[in-house]
């Protein structure tokens, strides 16, 4: 039987199927929608989580303030209930997306197909990974348009009372000179967003763009800031799934291949590193939560494909650093030997026309004299100076960061390398830095939120082109820069 689209997130519904009924206080949904992740050219992750409601809680109870002046760091015992009201639950507070246990079953078809060319039947989510499930597909066809549907229905039940549907585009073969388009976010948190009912405003403005793809560099929750603060995992998972439930958060992601990575304020607080701790939330759970909340494969440090001119890099920055505070030297490091290994020799070896390294933190800079937390600062400049070095020895290679609440375009002076920072994803979050504070290694600084793009093509002659575009929250462009290859 053909199953019948219908555009954008398809509503939950309550009807008799086979002659069964399901009561709408036992129904599940999808008030997370899908994430389609970690796409190459034959295979994808299908990430998607079961909730109570088809919405977010809109008119729920606000927390109460938290204790910023507590010392969470040296109190394991803090877990940030007191920001709760007497008699409430987190399932009571504003923005609140409980989970739902449940089955999920996933069909997926080519975009000009009749027939599934996957399915996978009833599977059980995982009440101790939030209600999610991940589904890894392979056998894909490269630069091929695909069209997801997963349904839901409660445990012990044949009646499915929700479906999703999602799109997606796999990566062009390796040898397929195709025109390529990326976007790339920094830093969202949902007080900070510029449109109170639907969510970040760039998600819409960049679901109309229709890119390939999708990166985001991290810090895509603060666990470390208020309403609420979140030092245990059942607050950390709530600001995950809060700012996940937001319509254009929700439907971007159902638009498009997405890559996550993260960063300190999404792992556990800022600044951080293995072994620290945010009240009760421990490092190695701030990076199980990591994985659980999004599509994820064996390892946070990665490479893909996309067709003859692209590959891009995605660097881990939590997972293998060295404390902060340690001296700096040989044994100070943020991305760990087996990963710099990894970078050096996967790079050397890419035949890419151009080499795109996102990386949650900036490797060029400039940034505040107060900082020592990346390769820009002094306090991890041995590592840094090394990393520049080996960029500047590979051709058509560019760095894109997050992390900054500002935008730039930098060269750093020594080395020539090329840094491009997105900014953070609202106006309200800019900051942090100053126009006066402009240096001559800057090409372009903006103190202000938005998103970069970038578009790989070929010219007339054949020659191979890359367009880095910084753009506002509406999308208007603000700086816009093309390179050509370097043979």
């Amino acid at each position: 039987m053909k199953i019948a689209f219908l555009g954008g997130l398809i509503s939950t519904v309550f009807s008799l199927i086979a002659g069964q009924s399901v009561a709408a206080a036992d129904a599940v949904h999808f008030a997370n929608g899908l994430k389609v992740g970690e796409v190459t050219s034959n295979s994808a992750i299908v990430w998607t989580r079961l909730t109570e409601h088809s919405e977010r809680t809109r008119s729920g109870i606000e927390f109460l303030s938290g204790p910023r002046n507590a010392n969470p760091t040296r109190d394991p015992q803090w877990d940030g209930s007191e920001q709760i009201p007497d008699g409430r639950t987190l399932d009571d507070m504003e923005g609140s997306v409980p989970g739902a246990a449940g089955e999920v079953r996933l069909q997926l078809w080519r975009q000009s197909a009749d027939t599934p060319t996957t399915t996978r039947d009833w599977t059980a989510v995982d009440p101790s990974r939030d209600f999610t499930n991940q589904w890894e597909i392979e056998g894909l066809q490269a630069g091929t348009a695909y069209r997801v549907v997963v349904e839901a229905r409660p445990a012990g039940s044949e009646t499915t009372t929700a479906q999703v549907e999602a799109s997606f585009k796999t990566a062009p073969a390796p040898d397929d000179a195709a025109a390529v388009d990326f976007v790339v976010v920094t830093c969202g948190e949902y007080p900070r967003r510029d449109d109170p009912e639907n969510g970040h405003t760039i998600y819409d403005t960049m679901r109309q763009m229709q890119p390939d793809f999708f990166v985001h560099t991290g810090d895509i929750e603060y666990y470390d800031k208020a309403n609420p603060f979140a030092p245990s995992e059942a607050l950390a998972r709530f600001k995950m799934n809060r700012i996940f439930a937001m319509p254009f958060q929700r439907a971007f992601h159902n638009s498009a291949a997405s890559y996550f990575m993260k960063d300190d304020h999404d792992t556990l607080k800022n600044d951080c590193w293995p072994g620290t701790h945010y009240g009760s939330l421990t490092f190695d759970q701030g990076l199980a939560i990591f994985r659980e909340q999004f599509p994820m494969g064996e390892k946070t440090y990665r490479t893909f494909r996309h067709g003859k001119d692209l590959q891009v890099w995605l660097v881990e920055g939590r997972d293998f650093r060295s404390p902060n505070k340690m001296k700096d030297g040989p044994q100070k490091t943020i991305w760990g030997d087996e990963q710099k290994q990894w970078l050096k020799k996967t790079m050397r070896e890419s035949d890419a026309t151009f080499k795109v390294l996102l990386s949650p933190t900036p490797i060029v800079g400039p940034d505040r004299e107060s900082k020592n937390d990346n390769h820009a600062n002094e306090g991890f400049s041995y590592e840094g100076n090394q990393v520049r070095e080996f960029l500047s020895d590979i051709d058509n290679v560019f760095v894109v960061c997050g992390d900054r609440h500002w935008q730039y375009h930098s060269v750093d002076p020594e080395t020539g390398v090329r840094e491009f920072a997105c900014g953070p994803s609202a106006n309200e979050h800019a900051g942090g830095f100053s126009q006066d504070h402009r240096e001559p290694m800057h090409r372009y600084l903006k103190i202000a939120g938005g998103f970069l793009s970038v578009h790989v093509d070929r010219e007339a002659d054949g020659t191979p082109t890359i367009a880095f575009r910084h753009h506002a929250p509406d999308g208007n462009v603000r700086n816009d820069e093309t390179f050509r290859s370097v043979e």
